[in-house]
């Protein structure tokens, strides 16, 4: 028998959405009937969300000062609030969590005006704008890599780490096996949902600079934005370099652990789920990120030893040629980092959020959680 209703709700990128799935596969073995509020960019994401039902709710970003773009972005929110309102009379949920990102805002709006349960969960270092916009109106707040933020939310917040999904779980435990020299070497490149562009034009021009020998040992995996998937592909096998190319790949969590090596972005979601499976990377920081919050992210890796940050401006295909030689031939140094990306990972995150947001939906308070009362 159900439990009752909960409502996530997150913006349609992965990085919101896959901790928002993550906790939806937990609260659903608990027995919860989970809903999904998201907006129309989500649908490529959507497909394995356990939800009993997904909402289209309508929203809009804050941008620029245009008086004229400011009132219809205000109404357009103020509508997705009448929206979400409707639902929740329809649906009686116990709690409402979002997972940042603007269509979270009437949802979560919404709820505390009906004085519905709440919680947020900031994924990144730095607090995104529309959680920031909620922090006060909500019950609680989860961070993935959130420090001690002090100020009014110090006593609302709790770390739980960032769930990560059951394809990662499966992941999470096979052991590195780094490649020896004269093996296939596994190299994964990714860019995220943002900035993927950059890894199209320099990464194969970094390989083209490397030594026959390592060409020849080279698997690459690589992420591509759908209009730079014909050119990368091509520069591949111009090259002879084994290499699948696509914008988007449902298996990541595997070729994440398949992976001797990998190049990525470092957006919340991508650094929890190296570190759960424990992978060795270079991570780019995407420079034009609200906030900086990927290099926030990434140096939370590298403070354990588990990833390696540089600045995108810092990345001639030169460099990148000479740390990619480096790896692939200094299968110890990988083990090494790779072991300790797995130190700072957090499998068991989803649990606890779980944890949290029962709590918070019988009408526990964020101090009695924190003292280990529980419903």
């Amino acid at each position: 028998m159900s439990k009752g209703v909960i409502f996530l709700a997150a913006g349609g990128t992965g990085g919101h959405l896959f901790p928002a799935e993550a906790l939806a596969h937990e609260l659903m073995a608990r027995d919860w009937e989970i809903h999904l509020a998201t907006d129309d960019r989500a649908q490529r994401f959507t497909g394995a969300f356990p939800a009993r039902q997904i909402h289209i709710v309508r929203s809009a970003t804050i941008a620029g000062r245009n008086p004229f773009s400011l009132a219809k972005t205000f109404w357009t929110l103020w509508q997705g609030n009448l929206d979400s309102r409707k639902l929740f009379r329809q649906t009686k949920p116990k709690l409402v969590a979002g997972f940042g990102g603007y269509p979270t805002l009437p949802p979560l709006y919404a709820a505390s005006g009906m004085k519905i349960p709440t919680l947020v969960h900031e994924q990144n270092a730095v607090m995104g704008r529309a959680n920031k916009a909620l922090a006060t109106r909500v019950n609680a707040i989860a961070g993935g890599f959130l420090p001690n933020i002090g100020g009014p939310f110090t006593d609302k917040t709790i770390v739980t780490g960032n769930p990560v999904r059951p394809a990662v779980l499966a992941e999470v435990g096979k052991p590195y096996h780094p490649s020896q020299p004269h093996q296939p070497f596994y190299f994964l490149v990714f860019g995220g949902s943002q900035g993927a562009q950059y890894f199209s034009s320099a990464i194969p021009a970094a390989i083209k600079l490397l030594a026959q020998e390592d060409q020849d040992r080279l698997i690459l995996t690589q992420q591509a934005r759908a209009e730079d998937e014909a050119q990368v592909r091509s520069a591949y096998q111009s090259l002879g370099i084994k290499a699948e190319v696509a914008p988007f790949f449902k298996d990541m969590p595997r070729r994440i652990a398949d992976a001797h090596f990998i190049f990525s972005r470092s957006g919340a979601s991508t650094v929890s789920e190296i570190a759960a499976i424990g992978r060795p990377a270079i991570l780019v920081p995407f420079p034009h990120a609200l906030d900086h919050d990927q290099a926030a992210n990434a140096a939370a890796l590298q403070a354990a030893g588990g990833a390696d940050v540089i600045k995108q401006p810092e990345l001639s295909p030169e460099r990148i040629a000479k740390i990619l030689t480096s790896a692939m031939n200094e299968p110890s140094r990988l083990a090494f980092v790779a072991e300790k990306a797995r130190s700072t990972g957090k499998p068991d995150a989803a649990r606890l959020l779980a944890d949290l947001a029962e709590a918070i939906a019988s009408g526990q308070t964020i101090t009695e959680f924190k003292k280990g009362v529980r419903p």
